[in-house]
């Protein structure tokens, strides 16, 4: 498990997002998708969010990032899609007539966390974390 490190956390939050092309048009091929890849790219760098992984499909994009604890899941949404969307109708303009409405991204997104902790794991680390009241299910630690 790699955990990342800020000035005063240690922290491991990883997501997996989905989001599409508005009308789901099959426009993400050759060039545009190549320049969708690299604007993605270059906003997560901008915001401290890692790739670990992602694919560029026809009409959608998957990433699995990890971000920092002070970045929500919406805002880290709303700069990729914001950023790329721009940048996408500067570089191609013929985008500008299907995307009448200068909106290139579908309104939602799918986004999950991802872990690498059970429940069993956290439950061992709570019940060995000091001498534990079997019967008492949420404990203060002994003073």
């Amino acid at each position: 498990m790699k955990y990342r490190y800020g000035s005063h956390t240690v922290y491991n939050i990883e997501y997996h997002f989905v989001w599409a092309t508005k009308y789901r048009y099959k426009v993400l091929s050759g060039e545009v998708a190549t320049s969708v890849r690299e604007y993605v790219r270059q906003t997560c760098e901008a915001f401290e969010i890692r790739i670990l992984k992602g694919v560029v499909s026809k009409d959608h994009v998957h990433i699995l990032v990890s971000a920092p604890p002070n970045m929500a899941p919406s805002e880290i949404m709303r700069r990729i899609k914001g950023r790329s969307s721009s940048k996408l109708f500067e570089e191609y303009p013929h985008l500008k007539k299907r995307y009448w409405g200068r909106h290139f991204w579908a309104r939602g997104y799918f986004c999950a966390t991802v872990g690498q902790i059970t429940d069993e794991m956290v439950q061992e680390y709570l019940e060995h974390h000091f001498e534990p009241n079997p019967n008492d299910k949420f404990q203060l630690e002994p003073e």
